[in-house]
């Protein structure tokens, strides 16, 4: 293990993700200090004045735009943050924290049509992404990996879908937990309204995710620039039995209407991966069970659902 660190920068702390990781750094490294600046990371002046002053034993880039659908709405800000702001973040550290370890959250929906055999991937399965998102990420991961040959102390992480408490209704399993939560509360009528219920994806926890990028804190000495890590519980679950499972658990039977504007035109019926390296390397794996992940989301939208108003 090395040493503990003394400074972890983190980009896009005020996200989904990174108030978890927040809270799990800080418990890892009560000793730390973490550095959470707002910052434009397309702004490349304003990225080396903050790295000037920082001068990170870690940094882990989590700030993009993180939808599929913000992607597509605005591809070319897309383009911009998710790729251009990540190239003038490693810029940046590569003159001004040499000794820095980038940690870079990737994603597996980078993998794409990869996914089509349906076959269980790990990382050297080609990138061959299916939307905006996916293109802007798998650009920057391949471009980051390319550095690493300039000497950039980068990891990149290709995370498969996670969810947790705090997460915006954009994504699957906060959006049903949702409209449970507003049905059982008489806050909605009992219909529910859903894309395709039929792909089976790779779920994990968020506080687990965390964890993979603690892992690679605690072995930045040790990691070969430019490694590459799947975070993946390694089992594919069907979107509607998510949501029957979240209708159970509130004890509800609610129309499902399907919605055509949430039908993605590029969705797999299969995607999930192997982290078989993540185990060997990181000493990771997911802990936290789906019943407590699917019970934790939903406690937390019964509360937030109070300061909603009614749908009419």
């Amino acid at each position: 293990m090395a040493p503990p660190p003394r400074r972890i920068l983190i980009t896009g702390a005020a996200g989904f993700v990174g108030r978890h990781l927040t809270k799990s750094l800080a418990a890892a490294y009560p000793d730390a200090t973490l550095l959470t600046p707002t910052i434009d990371v397309t702004d490349s002046a304003e990225v080396s004045a903050m790295l000037r002053s920082a001068s990170p034993d870690s940094c882990i880039h989590l700030a993009a735009i993180s939808t599929i659908a913000a992607a597509q709405q605005d591809q070319d800000r897309a383009w911009q943050v998710n790729l251009l702001g990540t190239l003038s973040l490693a810029h940046a550290i590569l003159r001004y924290a040499p000794e820095c370890q980038l940690i870079f959250a990737s994603t597996a929906d980078a993998y794409g049509a990869s996914f089509e055999p349906g076959a269980k991937l790990d990382e050297r399965a080609p990138l061959a992404p299916l939307n905006t998102y996916s293109a802007t990420k798998a650009a920057a991961d391949l471009a980051l990996g390319s550095m690493a040959r300039q000497g950039l102390r980068v990891v990149r992480l290709r995370p498969f879908n996670h969810t947790g408490p705090g997460q915006t209704a954009q994504f699957v399993v906060a959006a049903f937990a949702r409209q449970v939560a507003r049905i059982a509360a008489g806050r909605q009528p009992p219909v529910l309204e859903v894309g395709n219920l039929e792909p089976r994806r790779d779920f994990l926890d968020v506080r687990d995710v965390c964890a993979a990028y603690t892992a690679c804190v605690d072995r930045r000495d040790i990691l070969v620039p430019g490694a590459i890590f799947n975070i993946a519980s390694g089992e594919a679950k069907r979107i509607g039995d998510i949501l029957l499972a979240l209708q159970e658990l509130v004890g509800i039977s609610a129309e499902v209407r399907v919605d055509q504007s949430r039908i993605r035109t590029t969705d797999l019926p299969l995607a999930h991966g192997d982290a078989t390296q993540a185990r060997t390397v990181l000493g990771w794996t997911p802990t936290t069970p789906w019943s407590q992940t699917v019970q934790d989301v939903l406690s937390d939208w019964r509360r937030r659902i109070d300061t909603e108003p009614d749908e009419n």
